[in-house]
């Protein structure tokens, strides 16, 4: 283990830190954000993330599951910090957490994400809130998706309020950012090229076909619009088909991470149908 830190004073280091959590601006220079909570640091760890340092409270005995990757993250640097400031830190008022994470940023390249001739890889347009970025990382890893893209001026993924409500999943799950949708045309491209039909679908209220009625096995990238707006209008022209979800009573719309899940739902329950009868499975 690397020689122990120790930080008691809201130096330069602990605002550091502090900036971490709160200014995205300041992650993306320093390449590294803060990671709160036993399930996501875990993840973090055992997925081979860059953890650059562990923070834990100083004079306080620590549990095994503390001190077990403490062990395990064997080029993060260990940090005592006073219980006080890393309660600060770990946003709890009742006590100090067991551990915080600084872990370094992941490069924002598509190729991150695993191709395959039954890829499925989810679009995230523009989202506006963080924490609708990690519900839907959530469900992308539950339902077996490949990767997750987040198109245009959108939230942040790192941002804590994602990082917490992916509930880990942000660190097993490929999450790529690019500005717009072109770049994922190209790559859309690429992989065509490379003999994967990969098909481009959109959601939206007023789409072509009910979702159930369309054919999600094989290579497919699943576009969700912006909470507010929906899809913008190159999205739209990019797809290759849209699906609505057919809905009922006084609701005029579901949240964008709650389409994107019952979107990915019917693709792996097509998949899963497809796989037992040796056909796609789309709904009369």
């Amino acid at each position: 283990m690397a020689r122990t830190i120790r930080v008691s004073t809201r130096n330069a280091t602990f605002q550091q830190w502090q900036a971490l959590l709160t200014n995205r601006t300041k992650r993306q220079r320093a390449g590294e954000f803060v990671v709160q909570g036993v399930r996501p640091i875990t993840l973090a760890v055992e997925h081979g993330w860059q953890v650059r340092a562990l923070l834990y409270p100083a004079g306080q005995n620590l549990s095994r599951w503390s001190r077990d990757l403490l062990d395990r993250a064997g080029g993060a640097s260990p940090v005592a910090v006073s219980p006080e400031l890393l309660g600060e830190l770990g946003g709890k008022d009742e006590e100090p957490p067991e551990l915080l994470a600084v872990v370094g940023l992941p490069e924002d390249r598509l190729p991150r994400i695993p191709h395959s001739a039954n890829m499925l890889v989810l679009v995230f347009d523009r989202p506006t809130t963080p924490g609708n970025i990690g519900s839907l990382v959530r469900s992308a890893d539950a339902f077996g998706a490949a990767g997750v893209i987040i198109t245009g001026h959108a939230a942040d993924p790192y941002d804590p309020k994602s990082v917490r409500a992916s509930t880990g999943s942000l660190f097993t799950v490929p999450v790529v950012r690019v500005p717009s949708h072109r770049a994922v045309l190209d790559w859309a491209d690429s992989l065509r090229a490379a003999r994967i039909p990969v098909e481009i679908v959109g959601t939206d209220e007023d789409g072509e076909v009910e979702i159930a009625a369309h054919d999600l096995t094989g290579p497919k990238l699943i576009a969700v619009g912006n909470e507010t707006r929906g899809l913008s209008t190159a999205w739209r022209q990019s797809c290759d088909r849209t699906v609505q979800i057919p809905i009922t009573g006084a609701a005029s719309s579901l949240n964008a991470a709650a389409a994107a899940t019952v979107v990915l739902y019917e693709a792996a329950r097509q998949r899963s149908a497809s796989a037992a009868g040796g056909v796609a499975q789309p709904r009369p």
